[in-house]
């Protein structure tokens, strides 16, 4: 498996959205109420992503050798964790850590003191376990979504 991790352009916004639409319907969506499911997937738009891009949020990709974006990480305000997503075919084999430890990186430059937040969606808390984060709470039930608060200071050891 060879691919290589760099800063997302504007122009993977698509790809981006086309990864992380199908995935979020089949991890998130089940979980949440029928009723949030077109807000969050238009969360997730080509639009929304370019726009995240020029704001306050920075993105890396995984980009395989054909070139498609198998997996990508999204921080926003370089302390939340806003997406970490990959593609199904590439998923058990350390991407996400590597994404996680490449965005992570990428706010720590930018000024992050070492504290993170992530919503987990239920199906991914094992995930961000194992990379150091803790329940800031138990579930929460919020508008119709389903998710876990998390935290993690890497300053900690």
């Amino acid at each position: 498996m060879h691919f290589t991790i760099r800063k997302a352009r504007a122009s993977d916004a698509l790809a981006i959205s086309q990864l992380i639409i199908p995935l979020t319907k089949k991890y998130v969506c089940p979980d949440c109420d029928e009723s949030v499911h077109n807000v969050l997937l238009g969360s997730m738009s080509p639009e929304r992503i370019e726009g995240y891009m020029a704001s306050n949020y920075s993105y890396v990709v995984a980009v395989s050798e054909s070139n498609e974006v198998i997996g990508v990480g999204g921080v926003r305000d370089n302390t939340h964790l806003y997406h970490l997503f990959v593609h199904d075919e590439y998923q058990g084999k350390g991407l996400s850590r590597q994404l996680w430890e490449n965005v992570k990186g990428v706010a720590l430059q930018n000024g992050n003191k070492g504290r993170f937040t992530v919503n987990s969606a239920l199906s991914a808390e094992n995930v961000y376990l194992k990379f150091g984060f803790k329940r800031i709470d138990g579930v929460r039930r919020e508008k119709g979504m389903v998710d876990i608060p998390m935290v993690i200071d890497v300053t900690e050891k």
